[in-house]
């Protein structure tokens, strides 16, 4: 008779990679993401899982979430906790492992959820917690909230990610783990934590270490006063410090780096970048992707999944069929998600949105590089641009203690009512953005925008989302887009110039204002009520793109590059989508 401690322990044996995030999106009512990393955290698990990667992962439990948005009368973002238990579905684990913090002994539970893949593999999921009987209360707030923004308990959160997270997994007895995979520099305090568990063996540290940057700014990267980590850490802190992660300040890019065997940026722009801002580092690329299945919305999978000829059999992929499919019942696929996104809408807003209007869709963390109201740079001619053939929909949280991304939310709703009552155009900010809105807008939107200051996105992943359903990107050449848009300039459209064009490294709101409008009055305008046909080819261009933008894709690169594992990785029509 095998007991379940025997079957945990072979578990444990045979798994090989450990994946370290911040936060991990695993599903939308577990309110441990806040973003694009966390989403496609939870994305990669997901992969994983489908592809029987022996991996584990590690996060943080967040008890308190990052935060519910409400927009009150006024337009502003207001912040309240999020309130929710952990179900079932999560196993408390009896493993309770400690950490020194300002030499001061602090207890670190952990929780366990189970992500499972198409063939029942699972990839189970520890989010460490430190609100447990034997902590002060002052402890048992590590925990509580998604990136606080107070240095301390900044530096607090990534220790027990770090630190906190390679303990837990030697307590629980993952002793044959070859790879540490670092998501973003979070996570890079588990570096030290090898290094003293290796004593001091710096390569051997770098053998078991991988990094993946996600950041194409210097204001990106955590960086922490050494005053600050010797006060947190104390004796954890090796002599050789500042010449793994700087001179003046710890940076944790710098930790990772000078730590990890291999380092990857997530775009092919964004690996330039980022050996640009590393001289030294020899930082490769892999570009991000979504889980297809996840993302694609329910009437295009169901259409998918029941077409078969007698050239293409049902278990072939989506890409395949995409070909072959009916134009009328992928454009009814299409306003089927169009009218589940409207009658959302119309449930939780009271501008009421039509089913026959071309929907632009904008829905991202809002901050000011992002440039959310680019758009309404020029509103009367955005008036003579639409003339009523166009809507808008807006989604989006700003950081708590980012007053500028804030403010940008409340132009949005201001912008609602002038255009409304000025130039009858419908424009509605959707409150509380999560992964289950995002579904809805991803696949219902007829136009994905992005237009953010450029080479400041690193990947993006969202325009990925929005092509899997058939929709188009109007979108700066920057992130995956540049990569896209080669590939396929019929999945889309492009604002401003490319790289390496005249004027490339030149952000101009104006000009590139002009350009959207340019494009949208000659272009998808017309396109959109004109040339259906023509409009439905280009939905079928988009979606290809997803056989490249998808993290089987992505997961199989990781074990190929960087994982050592590829003979493990299974890979078919039949697991893929």
């Amino acid at each position: 008779m095998v007991t379940k401690g025997t079957a945990a322990k072979k578990d444990a044996a045979m798994r090989r990679i450990a994946y370290f995030s911040m936060e991990i999106g695993a599903h939308s009512d577990i309110p441990t993401y806040s973003g694009g990393l966390g989403v496609l955290a939870g994305d990669t698990i997901r992969s994983a899982a489908d592809l029987e990667i022996p991996m584990v992962a590690v996060t943080l439990c967040y008890d308190k979430g990052y935060f519910f948005q409400i927009i009150n009368g006024d337009g502003y973002q207001v912040e309240h906790e999020i309130r929710w238990d952990f179900s079932d579905a999560f196993e408390l684990l009896p493993c309770v492992i400690e950490l020194e913090i300002q030499g001061k002994t602090v207890k670190v539970g952990a929780w366990k959820y189970e992500v499972h893949g198409e063939s029942g593999w699972t990839i189970p999921i520890y989010l460490l917690d430190t609100d447990i009987e034997g902590n002060e209360q002052w402890q048992r707030n590590f925990t509580h909230v998604l990136y606080d923004s107070t240095p301390f308990q900044r530096v607090v959160q990534e220790v027990i990610l770090g630190i906190g997270g390679g303990k837990l997994l030697d307590c629980l007895g993952y002793k044959n783990l070859t790879t540490y995979h670092m998501n973003e520099g979070h996570a890079a305090f588990l570096t030290l934590y090898l290094f003293k568990k290796y004593k001091e063996n710096q390569k051997l540290v770098r053998d078991k270490t991988i990094f993946t940057t996600h950041t194409p700014v210097p204001a990106g990267h955590d960086k922490f006063d050494y005053s600050l980590v010797y006060d947190v850490l104390r004796d954890y802190v090796p002599q050789e410090i500042k010449d793994f992660a700087g001179k003046d300040n710890l940076n944790m890019t710098n930790l990772a780096i000078s730590m990890s065997r291999y380092i990857n940026g997530v775009s092919m722009k964004h690996g330039e970048i980022s050996t640009a801002m590393f001289p030294g580092a020899k930082i490769d690329y892999i570009t991000n992707g979504v889980h297809t299945r996840y993302w694609t919305n329910r009437h295009l999978t169901k259409l998918f999944d029941n077409f078969e000829t007698d050239e293409i059999p049902r278990t072939a992929s989506f890409f395949e069929k995409v070909w072959k499919i009916d134009d009328d019942d992928l454009w009814r696929s299409h306003n089927r998600a169009k009218c589940d996104l409207l009658d959302y809408e119309k449930s939780n807003h009271y501008v009421l949105m039509d089913q026959n209007v071309l929907t632009i869709g904008f829905a991202r963390r809002f901050t000011g590089y992002k440039r959310a109201t680019l758009i309404f740079s020029d509103l009367e001619r955005l008036a003579r641009v639409s003339q009523g053939k166009i809507q808008f929909l807006f989604a989006g949280k700003a950081h708590p203690r980012d007053e500028w991304g804030k403010s940008l939310i409340k132009k949005i709703n201001d912008h609602s009512e002038y255009l409304w009552n000025s130039y009858r155009i419908k424009l509605a900010f959707l409150q509380n953005y999560d992964m289950d809105l995002s579904k809805l807008m991803i696949s219902g939107c007829d136009v994905w925008l992005n237009n953010p200051i450029r080479y400041r996105e690193a990947s993006g992943t969202s325009g990925m989302k929005a092509t899997h359903n058939g929709v188009l990107n109007l979108s700066i050449l920057d992130g995956w887009w540049i990569e896209g848009y080669k590939m396929d300039p019929l999945a889309g459209w492009a604002i401003g110039v490319a790289p390496g064009e005249p004027g490339c490294d030149v952000n101009d709101d104006a000009l590139e204002a002009s350009n959207i409008y340019t494009l949208l009055e000659n272009d998808v305008v017309p396109m959109y009520y004109k040339k259906k046909q023509e409009w439905i080819n280009r939905m079928r261009h988009a979606i290809a793109l997803g056989s490249y933008f998808n993290t089987h894709r992505m997961v199989r690169e990781y074990a190929d590059k960087a994982y050592n594992l590829m003979e493990q990785a299974r890979w078919s029509s039949t697991n893929f989508l």
